[in-house]
């Protein structure tokens, strides 16, 4: 499996040759829709982008944990979480990806 990661280089550098938008204006068309997508996960709204997936934030409840290593139990505060469900067509793509 690759160990190679996606950057927000990789991706303005993928807008500037495919788009043919400057360097610059690539990074910053890159940086306003991740900030988007950030903005409205904070304000509790869903990111949904269509033949790739969900994002979501979720509240968890506060409750008892337990240390592992010692037994103890131990609280959990409440907080919020980020959540991704990939569709369809992303499970698909992936698990088609696995069988070359």
């Amino acid at each position: 499996m690759s160990e190679k990661t996606l950057t927000r280089m990789d991706l303005s550098e993928a807008v500037f040759r495919e788009v043919g938008l400057s360097r610059n204006d690539s990074a910053q068309l890159v940086e306003s829709v991740l900030a988007h997508m950030s903005d409205a996960l904070v304000k509790g709204e869903q990111v949904k982008i269509s033949s790739f997936g969900t994002f979501s934030v979720r509240d968890k409840a506060a409750r008892v944990g337990r240390n592992p290593k010692t037994g103890d139990e131990v609280p959990i505060s409440p907080r919020r979480v980020l959540t991704f469900r990939p569709s369809h067509l992303m499970k698909d793509r992936v698990a088609d990806g696995n069988k070359r």
